[in-house]
């Protein structure tokens, strides 16, 4: 069974960094494209980066681009959003997800709150 647990979400100031992990379970990440997500209040659900081992292959909304990375670690079946220069527009629920031809899973969210 496919399972994220997504998780260091929490509140900072304008300009702060956040790292977000997700920890997969029941699945290898290198086997699935891996992305992270946001909605915030409000708004629909919005892609913000996803990662692939095929290729291999990365993707930034243009709106985070520059300022979040994210990253992969196979051994321990982890993805890290690494979130810098945090403006209060970043202020959401963030969720993980995996993606393997048509079938995506989600983990639940962790939320970020950016104060200005």
């Amino acid at each position: 069974e496919v399972q994220l647990q997504a998780s260091g979400g929490g509140l900072v100031h304008t300009g702060g960094s956040l790292r977000l992990s997700c920890a997969a379970s029941g699945f290898r990440i290198d086997d699935y494209t891996i992305g992270w997500s946001r909605q915030a209040p409000g708004k629909g659900r919005e892609g913000v980066s996803c990662i692939s081992s095929r290729g291999p292959s990365i993707w930034y909304a243009d709106s985070v681009q520059g300022r979040f990375t994210i990253s992969a670690d196979n051994a321990k079946n982890t993805v890290y959003l690494q979130m810098n220069s945090l403006k209060p527009g970043d202020t959401a629920v963030y969720y993980c997800n995996a993606r393997r031809g048509s079938v995506v899973s989600w983990g639940q969210g962790t939320q970020v709150t950016v104060s200005s």
